[in-house]
């Protein structure tokens, strides 16, 4: 049943990796979506490698036949460092899952996010660029998380007109914007992980060479305080970036993004080497890669989805991860409220709790990575039965797998963090 005095059934405020899929999904369903963006695409965001899982929710999409003829490198592995430079052997996912799923991609997101926003147009969304959402439209001025009853968005078009529009259902996938949960106050920030990152690209820098051309390289700096990414992407560059502790990475530093991210590459002579004679194209960037979840992911007519509901260190990579596979599950759930004709936050929400025991899953992984007691090579010597699990959850297999046992067995081989949210103004 469609909210007949609803312009749109759905209105997606968004159009990265989990707003387009969102769109997609319930376009093809049969529902009238809206998508708007405030950017026009081909536009830059950060976040360029995919977990293998991101597989099945690209094969839904009807994408992967571009995915395999594209000129994205073929990422078969992931390989740490420790802190003095030694290289542990990669993690082959192949090894553990025979299964093409097992082959992933690092993808120029440009390039990526537009493929997915051009997907969701040709399966009938109605797609509007360079349009900013201003407000929603609310039933309670004074809205919180319990009384926010969201009937659609008001917007402001390129030529400063504003407008209402109305919809039965509002996603917000703005990202790290996050319009919903910062209007109703949701979200909690993780006391664990307050980190930034710094980041920019090279040319001519090392590529590995057959199966390791394309894989995640992880590499700790001397001091094990911070780490750095090292992503193979088309063109022959290379991503590179410094994650740590934002008050360790700016204490005592010079402002200068450059500057801090010269001063860490200093403390990682296994980074140096793979960027002997490179070139750096592009200056650096800065992000808080904080990392958070909202207090609900649902309420009567609206709907968060990807980095606008959470979001979690990116050590893993698990950041397009979820929001694809978030917004097939947000998707799911719009779907069948419109089919039973019950917007409510509980049936819009329906997906909430499977979703979020995934993520919690990859939390404490990054937990363990993080903490100075817990050291991953001992752990499965002592738990050897436990490797073909941490390999599905490297993957992302959080939910086609059952990663319970390697869950518990890490309980009890370390005493990890416990996840303490704190309101956003206290950051």
């Amino acid at each position: 049943m469609r909210p007949t005095a609803s312009e749109y059934d759905v209105v997606v405020i968004g159009g990265g990796p989990a707003g387009s899929t969102v769109a997609a999904l319930t376009a093809e369903s049969g529902l009238r979506v809206l998508l708007l963006d405030r950017e026009t695409f081909p536009r830059f965001r950060i976040g360029e490698s995919l977990m293998p899982a991101t597989y099945w929710t690209l094969e839904r999409l009807g994408v992967l036949e571009y995915m395999k003829c594209s000129d994205f490198p073929q990422k078969h592995s992931v390989q740490f460092f420790t802190a003095s430079g030694r290289a542990a052997r990669p993690f082959y996912f192949s090894e553990t899952d025979a299964h093409e799923s097992s082959q992933s991609w690092q993808v120029d997101r440009a390039k990526f996010d537009k493929m997915l926003l051009d997907n969701a147009r040709e399966k009938g969304a109605e797609i509007c660029e360079g349009v900013s959402v201003r407000d929603l439209k609310l039933a309670n001025p004074n809205p919180d998380e319990y009384n926010a009853t969201v009937s659609g968005v008001e917007i402001e078009l390129a030529d400063g007109a504003r407008r209402g529009i109305t919809a039965g259902v509002t996603v917000d996938a703005t990202g790290q914007s996050a319009l919903i949960a910062k209007r109703l106050r949701l979200r909690q920030l993780d006391r664990n992980l307050l980190h930034c990152a710094f980041f920019t690209r090279f040319s001519g820098a090392w590529r590995g060479e057959g199966i390791d051309e394309g894989g995640t390289l992880i590499m700790h700096t001397e001091a094990g305080e911070s780490w750095f990414w090292y992503i193979p992407l088309p063109g022959g560059e290379v991503s590179v970036g410094v994650v740590g502790p934002i008050h360790k990475l700016k204490q005592g530093r010079d402002s200068n993004p450059q500057a801090v991210f010269d001063s860490e590459l200093a403390r990682c002579v296994r980074l140096q080497e793979k960027l002997e004679g490179a070139e750096q194209t592009d200056k650096v960037g800065v992000l808080k890669d904080f990392s958070y979840t909202s207090k609900r992911i649902a309420g009567d007519g609206w709907v968060l989805a990807g980095d606008a509901f959470g979001f979690l260190d990116p050590i893993y990579s698990t950041g397009v991860f979820l929001a694809l596979k978030g917004g097939e599950m947000a998707a799911d759930s719009i779907i069948d409220a419109f089919a039973v004709g019950d917007l409510s936050g509980s049936r819009l929400g329906r997906h909430g709790p499977e979703f979020l025991a995934g993520m919690e899953a990859m939390r404490k992984m990054v937990y363990a990575y993080y903490s100075t007691d817990f050291n991953f090579a001992e752990f499965l010597k002592a738990y050897p039965d436990c490797t073909d699990q941490l390999v599905h959850l490297l993957i992302g297999n959080v939910y086609r797998k059952d990663v319970t046992g390697l869950l518990e067995s890490m309980d009890r081989y370390r005493e990890l963090p416990t996840y303490r949210p704190m309101p956003l103004a206290e950051a």
